[in-house]
């Protein structure tokens, strides 16, 4: 974790209206990337609205790079099928936690990111201040494919510094 920002906590939460890989369902899981790290959530059987309730945790050095989620629906005998795919970034989430927000009442909303057509997001994406904790909640629309939003709630989680400085 040398030259480490922090750690984000990423707690996939569920998948809506997933998209259908096998005869009547799915069994859905998602792929978590971000430069060299790769994180999975477990598999939810026969499920297009799984509830993963999964957290994750990525080790963050460079908050320009963009963390990107596959959907892919688990096979036995053959490859796995992709069931679409969103990126965020956490440019705007990593500078509200460098803001230092100890003093304001838990539950203050800080900013509101807005969709737009350059990321997923599928309505506005609050990041506020809850329990001395940044938190950003989202709902991400899923690419290339019919249909699917993944919901997530972001954390923030401050490394102590080793060198005590």
């Amino acid at each position: 974790m040398e030259n480490s920002l922090g750690l984000l906590r990423i707690h996939v939460i569920r998948g809506i209206n997933l998209a259908k890989r096998d005869a009547r369902s799915s069994d859905p899981y998602v792929l978590v990337k971000m430069a060299n790290q790769k994180l999975k959530t477990r598999v939810v059987k026969k499920n297009v609205n799984p509830e993963w309730n999964d957290e994750l945790t990525l080790s963050i050095a460079d908050p320009n790079l963009p963390i990107k989620l596959e959907v892919y629906d688990r096979d036995t005998f053959t490859r796995d099928d992709k069931m679409g795919d969103a990126e965020f970034d956490i440019k705007t989430f990593v500078e509200v936690v460098r803001m230092r927000l100890q003093k304001i009442p838990s539950g203050t909303i800080i900013t509101k990111i807005k969709p737009t057509r350059q990321n997923c997001l599928a309505g506005e994406s609050p990041i506020t201040w809850e329990n001395q904790k940044v938190i950003q909640h989202m709902f991400l629309r899923l690419r290339n494919v019919e249909c699917g939003e993944i919901e997530l709630q972001l954390q923030w989680i401050e490394i102590p510094d080793s060198r005590g400085a």
